[in-house]
């Protein structure tokens, strides 16, 4: 098989256990694709990044926490350095640290990522745009969660 059918089918078997929740059958397939991405494409490659998500993901759902978040950490770094920090896939991946963040109950940890996201949202795709409204209510679930902490 060539590379790009290797990588191909790595990924879409992964997605088939995924979708449906057999999470380690689905890690060991990711985990090579990703390999495969870095040393092929590069570390800064678009889909490397998109893997280094879906692994990410992977693992959030686990509540791997530890494991998840270098991935999205290393998203965030790469896509501030390569893409800049005002553009949509930069809003995504703060978005995807900020929901680690919430879901470890690390809330002030999460709100500032929110808040970034959420401006970079409404600032370049507007404040209609479905990515925008995702951030928008991952952001208000936290404030809820912030204010029943406290209350």
């Amino acid at each position: 098989m060539t590379f790009w059918e290797v990588r191909n089918l790595l990924f879409q078997v992964g997605i088939y256990f995924y979708q449906r929740g057999q999470y380690r059958e689905a890690e060991p397939l990711w985990t090579r694709y990703l390999a495969i991405c870095e040393q092929v494409l590069g570390p800064e490659h678009p889909e490397t990044l998109r893997s280094l998500n879906n692994l990410a993901i992977l693992y959030l759902n686990q509540g791997m926490y530890e494991q998840a978040e270098p991935l999205y950490q290393r998203a965030l770094t790469t896509r501030e350095r390569v893409l800049g920090t005002n553009h949509p896939d930069t809003a995504q991946a703060l978005n995807n640290l900020a929901l680690l963040y919430s879901d470890q109950g690390k809330y002030e940890e999460a709100e500032p990522l929110y808040q970034r996201a959420l401006a970079i949202c409404e600032q370049v795709l507007g404040a209609d745009h479905l990515n925008t409204i995702r951030v928008r209510n991952n952001y208000t679930n936290l404030l809820q969660e912030m204010k029943q902490r406290t209350e």
